[in-house]
């Protein structure tokens, strides 16, 4: 039996079997403390799941919120800097 398949990897490659370029990298670097702030939130929220949430776990909560909330708005303040034409 003759084999059939195809001579070029560039024919079968899928576009999830390539790595990030450069630029996705950066965009993935620009948006890791927005990252880190909602890991950290999300941590604070499943410690409450088990029992009812103390003061000490409100005030982790609320915490944890601010800093998702300032490392979103450092993030926007970053893209509007990179926008050719907008008055930084």
């Amino acid at each position: 039996m003759k084999h059939i398949g195809t001579d070029q990897a560039v024919v079968t490659a899928d576009a999830f079997d390539r790595e990030p370029t450069a630029a996705e990298l950066d965009a993935i670097e620009q948006e890791m403390p927005v990252i880190r702030a909602e890991v950290e939130l999300l941590d604070a929220q499943i410690i409450t799941l088990d029992h009812t949430p103390n003061e000490l776990d409100t005030r982790r909560i609320r915490r944890a919120r601010r800093k998702v909330l300032a490392a979103r708005l450092a993030a926007a303040n970053l893209t509007t800097m990179h926008i050719p034409g907008a008055s930084a």
